[in-house]
């Protein structure tokens, strides 16, 4: 079966047969030919699907070679990852027409956005919350769209939306065309369809398409130490044939720190998290989708709008918190036909949550081999070449740490010899028979005293310093100084 088997003009098979995109999707295969004639549907499959193409090419020939400027068709969608992935599949399929697109998300400024519109953009791809923003300020009129699509409706559902879409749905004309994607079908999104929709017909991609995925898919589970999961992850990098990977983190700071930790490292990567604002998700994503950064770390939250057909290895740096977060991690890897390894991490702490993931899913794992960076069945599980160490460069060696013997030895003799060697005032001949090789020890301790202690009084030291020691009227030994400090506290004595 081919995309022009299927009836989509010719314009839009070249544009797909650019990028690749040959042969339709299971899913792509049983919505299109009924989503062109008009046919509303309901489409249960997941993320990774090719559920995007599957409405986005008859969404786009219905509206024509060069549609009449203004919002014709409407997607709404539940995350700004989404949005933007939606968006940019929708403008490859309608490149060589006359048809604009528009993502309308929050977290980036209004002016692109309504300067889109009002520049007559045919299609609106958007999340609720900016979406009735904007139609609320009159800025965005749906009372011309004839095309609407619900995209994830679950997920909407679970982020409180719900009467969103209401609302949306009812400033867009009765006589629409419809179509709403979901992973599951929960009670309020069938009210949903019954309530919105005309006669829909539902189609079931999900099940024959999630097995095909989990097939794909090598799941590895270990028990891991927390002190020892960077280095694990960092050797599970160097393995053969390691593409593309996503790891996923619990918290956005766990997401920060190991970005750092793997650029320490040697290694490309880039990060997706809530404390990032827009355009800095957006870089990230791009980056990693061009392949100028090979990692990506997410989050659950923003894991939504991860698109990426070539992803090899998913990595849970922690737990997912149930069976579907964890299949929808391990869901951005063995994409269209191809294989994937997710390797997930369970903390001792995780146990009764691995339990309950591993009883769902039927793993028949239940206790996960308990694994170090140095365990033997890691290099082979992941085809890991012997002797790899979780770098691909060598830790630079901070000036802190190689300063700080030199402070703690200054009061030795050899060390003092050799600094105050190289002074021209002759102090150091002039001390021969004090009992000090050279005036640096008692300064430098001088120094720590007055950090350590913040009563004591710092001025004396500065004083000392100021111009080597050379100056003072003393023979530039300590001792006076140390007197110094005595008789300015002794007058305190008497009172105390």
């Amino acid at each position: 079966m081919t995309f022009s088997e299927l009836n989509i003009d010719q314009d839009m098979v070249e544009a797909l047969a650019a990028k690749g995109i040959l042969e339709p999707f299971p899913i792509q295969t049983q919505t299109i030919p009924l989503a062109l004639s008009g046919q509303d549907i309901i489409g249960q499959a997941k993320t990774g699907t090719g559920k995007t193409l599957g409405f986005g090419l008859p969404l786009i020939q219905r509206l024509g070679l060069n549609p009449e400027p203004g919002v014709q068709a409407l997607v709404v969608v539940p995350t700004r990852e989404l949005c933007v992935q939606v968006s940019e599949d929708l403008e490859l399929a309608a490149s060589n027409r006359g048809t604009t697109i528009v993502s309308i998300y929050g977290g980036k400024a209004y002016e692109g956005q309504i300067e889109q519109l009002k520049a007559g953009a045919q299609i609106v791809v958007g999340t609720p919350g900016r979406l009735l923003d904007l139609a609320s300020q009159r800025l965005l009129s749906l009372a011309n769209v004839r095309e609407m699509v619900l995209d994830e409706a679950d997920k909407m559902l679970d982020l409180g939306f719900l009467a969103d879409i209401e609302k949306l749905f009812s400033q867009t004309p009765s006589t629409r065309h419809t179509m709403l994607f979901s992973a599951t079908m929960p009670g309020p999104i069938v009210a949903l369809a019954r309530r919105f929709m005309t006669k829909p017909i539902h189609i079931r991609a999900s099940d024959p398409d999630e097995g095909l995925m989990q097939a794909n898919i090598e799941h590895l589970v270990y028990r891991a130490h927390n002190m020892d999961k960077d280095e694990v992850i960092g050797r599970i990098l160097m393995a053969e044939g390691r593409g593309k990977t996503v790891i996923f983190t619990r918290t956005k700071r766990a997401a920060a720190k190991l970005v750092e930790e793997l650029g320490d490292r040697g290694f490309n990567a880039t990060a997706v998290h809530g404390d990032l604002n827009q355009e800095q998700r957006e870089r990230a994503m791009a980056s990693f989708k061009a392949g100028k950064k090979d990692i990506l770390i997410a989050t659950d939250v923003a894991a939504r709008g991860i698109d990426v057909d070539d992803v090899t290895h998913v990595i849970n740096h922690t737990i997912p918190e149930d069976e579907k977060a964890y299949l929808h991690r391990v869901g951005r890897t063995g994409r269209a036909g191809k294989t994937g390894i997710a390797v997930t991490f369970v903390d001792w702490d995780d146990m009764p949550k691995w339990t309950l993931i591993n009883k769902a899913l039927d793993f028949g794992t239940p206790e996960p081999q308990e694994t170090y960076s140095s365990s033997p069945h890691l290099y082979t599980d992941l085809k890991i070449p012997a002797g790899s160490k979780g770098r691909l460069r060598a830790t630079p060696i901070k000036e802190a740490v190689a300063g700080a013997p030199a402070g703690r030895d200054s009061g030795r003799g050899g060390r003092s010899d050799s600094r105050s060697g190289g002074r021209s005032d002759g102090r150091s001949a002039d001390r021969s028979g004090s009992g000090r090789s050279a005036d640096q020890a008692p300064r430098t301790r001088v120094r720590v005293s007055s950090t350590t202690n913040p009563d004591a009084p710092a001025a004396t030291p500065a004083a000392g310093t100021h111009d080597g020691g050379g100056s003072e009227h003393h023979d530039g030994n300590s001792a006076p100084r140390r007197r110094s400090r005595t008789r300015r506290r002794s007058p305190q004595a008497p009172t105390a």
